[in-house]
């Protein structure tokens, strides 16, 4: 027994999982792992992934793809890129799950989002098109059948 109080212990934990939340939105597009977070906070993977999704309502790595598809879908606004290089700028390795985490997210794929984004963000200030377009947490896209 340590012989903290639950409360501190709860605390100490919350702060080391902003930390790890905090280092996902800094490096997102890097190759980031459960393992190599919860070493680097002194945790186990295991109950990383447990308190990390009690305290923010998703698992780190569900909410790392939603920053990472964030960060897409900003660049398919601006529509430089194409779609594969936006998937690996953002950090993924692999163009079939960038993609179907992204229509999973959006409710339409990264080629369908950049055509009908740039229409319906035409002359909106980033700042607004992006609070307009962010995707919705802990819910995946309405599919057509259900709308």
């Amino acid at each position: 027994m340590t012989g903290r109080s639950p409360d501190a212990v709860f605390l100490r934990d919350l702060a080391r999982l902003r930390r790890v939340r905090d280092r996902m939105d800094r490096e997102y597009a890097k190759p980031l792992n459960v393992d190599e977070l919860a070493h680097d906070i002194g945790m186990s993977s295991g109950h990383l992934s447990r308190q990390f999704k009690l305290a923010f309502g998703e698992s780190p790595y569900s909410y790392l793809m939603t920053r990472r598809i964030e960060r897409a879908m900003a660049m398919l606004r601006r529509g430089d890129p194409s779609v594969t290089e936006i998937c690996f700028a953002v950090g993924c390795a692999s163009l079939g799950t960038f993609t179907t985490r992204f229509t999973e997210l959006v409710g339409v794929s990264p080629g369908v989002y950049r055509r009908e984004a740039a229409l319906a963000t035409a002359g909106m200030p980033a700042c607004v098109a992006r609070q307009v377009t962010r995707p919705i947490r802990n819910r995946e896209a309405p599919t057509p059948e259900s709308t």
